[in-house]
């Protein structure tokens, strides 16, 4: 990989590159972008910014991006502006896997990169649409939401004159398609390249983890701002809860509601990060990790939590599935999403005219169905 500069020592003339600085700072452990697998399609290196600050400019800029603001993470975008859309989650998420990120001494522009771009792939109106499309499309494939955001960054994004996508670095592109473990039937077949039996980069597990930390407790701020969810609940039913609860009682005691709640929930993010760091610092001692191939080879993901906060935290998300993700006025909306969507491509599948220009022209080659699904998934709520 060419050498970038990075900055120049005014007493010494030396000049110091990104590997360099990565090499200088961060952890054996971190994926360092000297040992990038590159990118699909070659391009000159960028004098000033390393390849992963590239690949976050590039996801930053690009469409599916922007849409994200208009796209369900528990309330529909009309329900009200104060709910998180998957925008607000995303930026959330990143800030969350920047702060752990940098931490252990990995590489945080890798993990930047990968958490702005993890939800690019999701469909308007939550993961209800991503399983009536999955069962649309299960004769052709399927649909899952961090495949299709690798579909979208390799292929339907289209900003360069010599290749379609984005042209992102191979652990950008790993990270989309393993920062979990919900994947097709087919995926080792179809995504042999990623090496499935392999874990994925530090970076990638500090995102997924990330992800899970940002909307559990984004989503107890937002289901108790709805009034679909009850503090005085959360403290009968939740343990980890109740503990927060009451030491942000005990040091601040005139706290009106609101911001008992905003405390508690900073607070709920802040254990679990900490938690999360001293374990995993636990679990590189335990597996005796030295290098980031070693990473990959180990039996287990090395990224979690104790077994004390893995509990704590399922009786929080227990709390959240019986009384917010299951309470009837998501449901409906729900309910809706599933009819609006199902109707759409049954309308499109019969009538393949109606197709905007740009999809209509690649469906012979793609597949109408593939092609209809390309197309709902992108849409925003707001379009759809």
């Amino acid at each position: 990989m060419t050498k970038i500069k990075l900055q120049k020592n005014i007493n010494t003339n030396e000049k110091y590159t990104w590997q360099d600085y990565e090499e200088k700072i961060l952890s054996p452990l971190a994926m360092k972008s000297k040992y990038s697998k590159g990118r699909k399609h070659y391009e000159k290196e960028h004098p000033y910014r390393s390849l992963y600050q590239r690949d976050r400019d590039r996801i930053i800029h690009c469409a599916a991006f922007r849409r994200l603001e208009y796209k369900t993470q528990v309330f529909v975008y009309h329900e009200g502006d104060y709910f998180r859309t998957r925008l607000t989650h995303t930026l959330e998420v990143a800030q969350i896997a920047r702060t752990i990120s940098r931490n252990l001494k990995l590489n945080d522009d890798l993990t930047e990169a990968i958490a702005l771009v993890h939800d690019v792939g999701h469909t308007p109106f939550g993961h209800a649409v991503e399983a009536v499309l999955n069962e649309l499309m299960q004769d052709d494939g399927g649909f899952n939401h961090n495949e299709q955001g690798l579909r979208v960054v390799d292929f339907l994004e289209e900003r360069y004159p010599s290749f379609k996508g984005l042209n992102l670095s191979w652990e950008t592109r790993e990270g989309i398609v393993k920062h979990s473990t919900n994947h097709s039937r087919n995926f080792a077949k179809r995504y042999a390249e990623f090496k499935p039996n392999e874990q994925p980069s530090l970076e990638t597990q500090v995102m997924d983890v990330s992800d899970e930390i940002a909307y559990d407790n984004h989503d107890v701020d937002d289901g108790i701002k709805s009034g679909l969810i009850f503090e005085d609940d959360l403290r009968k039913k939740s343990k980890l809860w109740s503990m927060i609860y009451k030491k942000v009682k005990t040091e601040h005691s005139n706290l009106n509601d609101n911001l008992s709640v905003y405390l508690t929930i900073r607070n709920l993010i802040n254990r679990q990060v900490t938690d999360l760091l001293d374990n995993t610092s636990r679990n590189i001692k335990k597996f005796k990790l030295g290098t980031f191939k070693e990473v990959r080879s180990c039996n287990e993901r090395v990224v979690a939590f104790s077994p004390e906060m893995n509990s704590l935290r399922s009786e929080l998300r227990e709390f959240l599935f019986k009384n917010l993700y299951c309470n009837w006025h998501v449901l409906r909306m729900t309910d809706k999403a599933k009819r609006f969507v199902s109707a759409l491509f049954d309308i499109y599948l019969h009538n393949p005219q109606l197709l905007p220009p740009p999809f209509r022209n690649v469906a012979t080659a793609n597949g109408i169905k593939r092609t209809i699904c390309d197309y709902l998934a992108g849409m925003t709520d707001k379009y759809a």
